[in-house]
């Protein structure tokens, strides 16, 4: 009878995700370009806005610059004026293009099913980088980079959707220091960190995304005021998570929810780089929350997950080599409302497989909460398989629906910076993302830097310019000579300056 039952749930799944994609899986995003407005109602705002024309500021204004195959992208990009529509007809493009203005907009046209495809031939580290604010990238194919398909480097108010990523390197899409973004109606796979990475960010709804055969799934790392909703998450190492990565200038992670999502057999073997923070994660993890604060877990459909179903742990026992004294390593106020748990930690591994055994038991949980944190509660602890929640209270609610994004109500300003601001807004938004202090990611801790470089800021801009990997254990750093002199040096002297 249990078989049928879950036999039974399991089609209920599959039936639900088909439901809520809208189209096949397997057969890239939808045609349709640009989405039907909606009515929404904001966080905190307490008012009724159009969020097109309103939150995200894209009333087209501007003029309709077209590239067709054999064309160049970034071309286009130098020819257009705040306000401009560049649209992509279908071929392959291979280069890099880098949007430094503000409101552009950037459309592929699908047609026939055919897509526009920004292919790197693994040659080239990014497809698109962004540091301009009001930036929309939609209907592209991206496939064979080398380190991102879409980075975003301090630009706020974005848009980016209805995109096919694969086998883009690090990073799928990257918004980095930016604020007030949608992700929407894309599909990735095969990322060698994570297929989505909000980091250092405010105010980001993720939603209705598929992610898969990805070390992670959705990361929200040092990023506060995050919606992750309607999102299929499967076959990853892990599916979805919010963490706080010691070391980065940004300390903490907050108020975040996961609601309404498919967190499903996310049990690939992880084939992340080695030593970085995400290596780490065990294959089999559906929800992993480390040492972030405010997180809601609701209505989620979490179910196959061989380690555990949710695992909330700190940062001494999640990630123990990290060494940040300004980060509060434990997760505080989580909040595990209602969701459908079901066939989670069959097969543990590691410390979790160690724990359980002492238990007398070789299953892994649903939830699995270990280390220090204060101020957590769950709905209704008996309708979980549970290890670690004894001091779990009753939540103060019982849902979220009122909160509909947690984007602002309208676009916020571009970041102002003034020449003493100029090196540490460039570290932030272009070279935090893979370089911290104390701590591993993708390149070298900051703190080596700095020893190479002692009192020899020029040093680093050469490296900047013309990047020579001398370490075999570290991936090849890509060339940031877009920035401009004047960039390259203050980032140069700020990160010399800085101290743990």
């Amino acid at each position: 009878m249990k078989s049928k039952i879950l036999k039974f749930l399991g089609a209920l799944v599959l039936i639900a995700i088909g439901v809520f994609l809208g189209r096949s899986v397997f057969s890239g995003p939808k045609e349709s370009t640009i989405p039907m407005p909606s009515t929404i109602k904001y966080r905190n705002a307490g008012v009724t806005l159009d969020s097109s024309e309103v939150a995200m500021n894209k009333v087209f204004s501007g003029e309709i610059i077209e590239v067709k195959d054999g064309g160049s992208i970034q071309e286009a990009v130098v020819a257009a004026n705040p306000g401009d529509l560049i649209r992509v007809y279908p071929g392959t493009y291979s280069e890099n293009v880098y949007i430094d203005k503000d409101d552009i907009s950037l459309q592929g046209v699908v047609m026939n099913g055919k897509w526009p495809t920004l292919d790197g031939k693994k040659e080239i580290n990014d497809a698109f980088l962004y540091s301009g604010n009001g930036i929309v990238i939609e209907n592209f194919k991206i496939i064979n980079y080398k380190g991102n398909g879409i980075m975003g480097q301090a630009g706020n108010n974005f848009v980016i959707r209805n995109n096919w990523i694969i086998d883009t390197g690090v990073y799928g899409i990257f918004p980095q220091y930016g604020k007030n973004g949608l992700i929407e109606h894309n599909v990735l796979s095969v990322i060698a960190d994570a297929a989505i990475y909000v980091g250092m960010c405010d105010n980001v709804d993720v939603v209705h995304n598929e992610v898969f055969d990805s070390v992670a799934g959705i990361e929200i790392e040092n990023s506060r005021h995050c919606l992750v909703e309607n999102n299929y998450a499967h076959n990853n190492t892990g599916g979805l998570l919010a963490f706080i990565t010691p070391g980065l200038p940004i300390k903490t992670t907050f108020d975040v929810i996961f609601r309404n999502n498919f967190v499903v057999n996310n049990n690939h073997e992880n084939f992340g780089a080695p030593g970085s923070t995400v290596a780490g994660i065990p294959a089999g993890t559906g929800i992993l929350i480390m040492a972030a604060d405010d997180v809601i877990v609701e209505n989620n459909i979490i179910t196959g997950n061989d380690n555990a179903g949710i695992t909330i742990v700190d940062l001494a026992n999640g990630d123990p080599k990290a060494n940040d004294p300004n980060a509060e390593g434990n997760p505080d106020r989580i909040v595990i409302l209602d969701n459908i748990m079901y066939e989670n930690g069959n097969n543990p591994t590691g410390e979790l497989k160690a724990i359980m055994l002492t238990q007398l038991d070789n299953k892994g949980p649903d939830i699995f909460a270990y280390g220090g944190g204060t101020g957590s509660s769950i709905l209704d602890k008996n309708k979980y398989r549970t290890f670690g929640l004894d001091d779990y209270g009753v939540p103060p609610i019982t849902d979220t629906q009122e909160i509909e994004t947690m984007m602002t109500p309208a676009p916020v300003p571009a970041r102002s910076v003034s020449k003493e601001q100029l090196g540490e807004l460039t570290y932030y938004g272009v070279c935090a993302g893979c370089h911290a202090f104390g701590t591993r990611l993708i390149g070298v801790p900051t703190e080596i830097i700095q020893q190479v470089y002692h009192n020899n800021p020029q040093g680093i801009v050469n490296y900047i310019n013309n990047p020579l990997n001398v370490r075999e254990d570290y991936p090849d750093m890509p060339p940031q000579d877009y920035l401009d002199e004047e960039a390259k040096l203050a980032v140069a002297e700020y990160i010399l300056s800085l101290k743990e």
